[in-house]
């Protein structure tokens, strides 16, 4: 259970279904996430126990197919390691970036999600845009709010800068890193404009 969680590969997966034109590859990926969510919902019992020994070895036998489905098209295989790769370099951070309820930066977190919506890129890489833009405004805001301890302008205007350059069209790249995790949340919240 705890593999699925951190690794998020259900979100790389789904991506991988989504694409796919192979009706093996979305009716197998369909039903492994299917018992995946079994797993996660039903309670600890022997059952479950014993659905996590068949787990892998359904995994192993999908994973071939996948991979088939992926070197045929290489969009598909540039996804899933896309897909794959965020969930891996973002699971240690999550935790860091912890509830607030100070309105201005609640409000800051919302507006960094919604940049990182634009152009629908995160649901291609399945990536969490409301846990990014919580750890990249917690981010933005540690090292201010360490030097003068509020929320002023100059925190305001950092995280309308980090907004900007997500909502640009002419960097939609820029977006995208930060969704795959080529850009972690730290390093995107101290980015220059060069």
């Amino acid at each position: 259970l705890f593999l699925l969680q951190s690794t998020r590969i259900g979100m790389s997966v789904n991506a991988i279904r989504k694409q796919s034109t192979d009706e093996e590859v979305t009716s197998l990926a369909k039903s492994l996430i299917k018992s995946w969510k079994k797993l996660l919902d039903g309670p600890s019992t022997d059952k479950d126990s014993e659905e996590k020994k068949k787990e892998p070895a359904s995994s192993s036998q999908n994973s071939p197919e996948a991979r088939e489905e992926s070197s045929s098209s290489s969009n598909s295989s540039s996804r899933k390691e896309e897909g794959s790769a965020p969930s891996n370099s973002f699971i240690p951070s999550f935790p860091r970036a912890p509830s607030t309820s100070d309105s201005v930066r609640v409000k800051c977190r919302e507006m960094l999600s919604a940049a990182l919506r634009t152009g629908d890129d995160y649901i291609a890489i399945g990536a969490d845009e409301e846990e990014l833009g919580s750890q990249i405004e917690e981010d933005i805001l540690s090292p201010i709010f360490q030097e003068l301890k509020n929320t002023d302008m100059k925190y305001k205007n950092r995280v309308r800068s980090r907004i900007a350059n997500l909502k640009d069209a002419k960097n939609p790249n820029l977006r995208k890193n930060v969704l795959c995790g080529n850009i972690p949340p730290d390093k995107f919240a101290k980015m220059t404009a060069e």
